[in-house]
C-alpha cells in the first residue's frame, strides 16, 4: 500500500527486557492507533482504528521471536552502552561484521552487525524474525535495518535515519523508514 506517516514514541527497558512502541497514524484521514508490548520474552502488536476498531492483532510465539529481535535491534542502534548485557553472546567477528546473540527467557535470537571504517553501525540483519504471508502464516524472512546520518542527538552520537527491511526472495521491501528526534536515556522515573 502507499506509504502512511505517523509519529511514534518507544520506551525500551533493556534490564526488564521491555519494549513498548507507541503509534499514531492516519490512513485515508482516519486516526489509526498501534501499540506493540514486549515484556520479558512475551509479545503482541494492536493495530486499531479510531483506537476502538481492530485492524490486525499479533501475538504467540513467532510474535515473541520477532520482538526479541527487535529490542535487540534497539539496544544496538539506541543504546549501545546496553551492549555489555550477560545475555548477549559475541560469536564471530569477521572484518567489520560481529555475530552475536541474545536470550530472553526460552527465546533465542541471532544476529549480524555492520559497521563502517569508523566504527559506526551501518546495519543490523537477523534471520530471525518473521513475517505474515497473505495466507496469513508467519514465516522468518530476512530482516535488516540500514542506518545512516549520524549525528548528535542530546549528546548521543547516533544514526538519525533507519530503515526496516524484509529480504524477500523476489527482492527487499522496505517497510518502514524512520527519523530518530529525541532521545533521552537512563530516566528516573519519580
Amino acid at each position: 500500500k502507499n506509504w502512511m506517516p505517523f509519529a511514534s514514541e518507544q520506551y525500551d527497558f533493556t534490564e526488564a527486557a521491555t519494549r513498548l512502541f507507541f503509534m499514531n497514524a492516519k490512513k485515508m484521514q482516519l486516526p489509526v492507533t498501534g501499540y506493540h508490548c514486549y515484556k520479558s520474552g512475551i509479545a503482541f502488536m494492536d493495530i486499531r482504528l479510531f483506537s476502538l476498531f481492530k485492524v490486525q492483532y499479533q501475538q504467540g510465539p513467532e510474535m515473541n521471536f520477532a520482538e526479541t529481535v527487535t529490542l535487540f535491534n534497539d539496544m544496538c542502534c539506541m543504546a549501545p552502552a546496553t551492549l555489555i548485557d550477560s545475555r548477549i553472546k559475541w560469536l564471530h567477528t569477521k572484518n567489520n561484521m560481529v555475530e552475536a546473540s541474545f536470550t530472553v527467557n526460552c527465546n533465542t535470537i541471532k544476529a549480524t552487525l555492520i559497521f563502517n571504517e569508523d566504527g559506526a553501525l551501518i546495519n543490523f540483519i537477523s534471520n530471525d524474525r518473521y513475517a505474515q504471508m497473505d495466507d496469513g502464516s508467519m514465516k522468518q524472512i530476512p530482516w535488516s535495518t540500514p542506518l545512516k546520518d549520524y549525528k548528535e542527538i542530546n549528546g548521543y552520537r547516533l544514526a538519525s535515519y533507519a530503515e526496516t527491511v524484509y529480504s524477500y526472495a523476489d527482492g527487499d521491501f522496505v517497510y518502514g523508514t524512520f527519523r530518530l528526534r529525541n532521545i533521552t536515556c537512563n530516566i528516573n522515573p519519580q
